[in-house]
């Protein structure tokens, strides 16, 4: 079985129809900025257009994404921010999105604190499993996938610290456009695949209580 992943959609959903295997997909786990600051409309316009190909969607709201775009998933029920999901047996998911401060002054931002806190008291209710994958929009610091156009690194030391010391099979994050990358933390795997508009997604694969998965462009 497998599932395909990406974020930063930013309302464009060109490239939807493009993913292979979209439709065959066991879900679809998107991991942030859905809107650009959106409406009830302009997320239901994103999520009925990912529907519309697969309707198995597990989603997260990214710091572009208000508090009406989060009503929408969890009316929907695909809702993953600070909730676990079985993806199947031995396997879970776990969800935790929004931000740090940016420049920008976005709609889904919070502290450090409390995004470190977030990401601690959700893995406390994650319980047991073989294989664990955590979708969080805010990347990890001093890492290839939080660098700026300019080298810097932006991401949070929190998510790095929780990564170190967790060490889930699987991250799946976003955020940074431009830092589109695979990197390792220990024996995690982090990935982003930066915004869905550059043709970057993860397929994750899930055979015989192996996970692996790819970063992939169309």
């Amino acid at each position: 079985m497998y599932w395909i992943a990406f974020g930063d959609i930013h309302e464009s959903i060109g490239v939807l129809g493009s993913i292979p295997g979209l439709d065959g997909a066991e879900a679809v786990i998107i991991t942030g900025d859905i809107t650009n600051r959106g409406s009830r409309q302009s997320a239901a316009r994103v999520i009925d257009a990912v529907a519309a190909l697969n309707p198995r969607i597990l989603a997260q709201p990214g710091n572009m994404d208000t508090d009406t775009v989060q009503a929408v998933l969890r009316e929907r029920d695909m809702d993953i921010h600070l909730r676990v999901r079985e993806l199947a047996p031995g396997l879970g998911l776990m969800g935790v999105g929004l931000s740090t401060p940016t420049p920008f002054d976005t709609p889904g931002e919070v502290s450090e604190a409390t995004l470190a806190g977030w990401l601690d008291q959700t893995y406390a209710a994650a319980g047991s499993f073989d294989r664990l994958i955590v979708a969080v929009h805010e990347p990890p610091l001093g890492s290839r996938v939080d660098m700026l156009g300019d080298g810097e690194h932006v991401g949070s030391p929190g998510v790095r610290a929780f990564i170190e010391r967790v060490q889930p099979d699987l991250v799946l994050t976003g955020h940074i456009h431009e830092s589109r990358a695979v990197d390792r933390i220990g024996a995690s795997t982090v990935i982003n695949p930066g915004m869905l508009a550059g043709g970057g997604y993860v397929r994750i694969d899930f055979s015989g209580g192996a996970l692996s998965a790819e970063l992939m462009s169309v």
